[in-house]
């Protein structure tokens, strides 16, 4: 059995019911002797607000410097896609992704930003990170303006 056949990747995969559900995959970095970042942007994800039930929106920007891991892309967007009916607070979702991902990958250093769109009037964005960037490592703006009406 190759790696491929564990994966999720090149196999009909539905979207979770869940986060706790859903399973991220990894695959070993062909690169680990290289400090680089890799980052993911999901310009659309949504959740559920845990106490009117309705959508929030947000842009997550994903930046980490892998160790012997990365994420498999396309688990990672199912695992964002189960917070499409997941009952939780902007700072929960956020900080649970990284954690999640940290938990997996023992990365480097991984930060993640949630931009979230306003509700009430108020936007939210919330920004987690662990492990300290190496001094190798170019890192850009995450390129999400500030808020203005996004």
């Amino acid at each position: 059995m190759t790696m491929s056949e564990h994966l999720q990747l090149g196999q009909p995969a539905p979207l979770p019911a869940s986060p706790e559900d859903a399973r991220l995959d990894r695959v070993p970095n062909p690169h680990p002797d290289t400090d680089y970042v890799a980052r993911f942007t999901a310009p659309e994800f949504t959740s559920i607000c845990p106490v009117t039930g309705q959508p929030d929106f947000a842009i997550l920007v994903i930046d980490y410097v892998p160790g012997d891991w990365l994420v498999e892309s396309k688990s990672l967007k199912l695992y964002l896609g189960s917070f499409r009916n997941h009952g939780a607070f902007h700072e929960d979702c956020t900080v649970a992704i990284g954690k999640r991902l940290r938990d997996l990958l023992a990365p480097r250093y991984l930060r993640i930003g949630g931009y979230w769109y306003p509700r009430g009037g108020i936007p939210i964005d919330v920004f987690w990170q662990t492990g300290e960037l190496p001094k190798n490592a170019w890192l850009p703006d995450p390129g999400v303006p500030p808020y203005r009406g996004r």
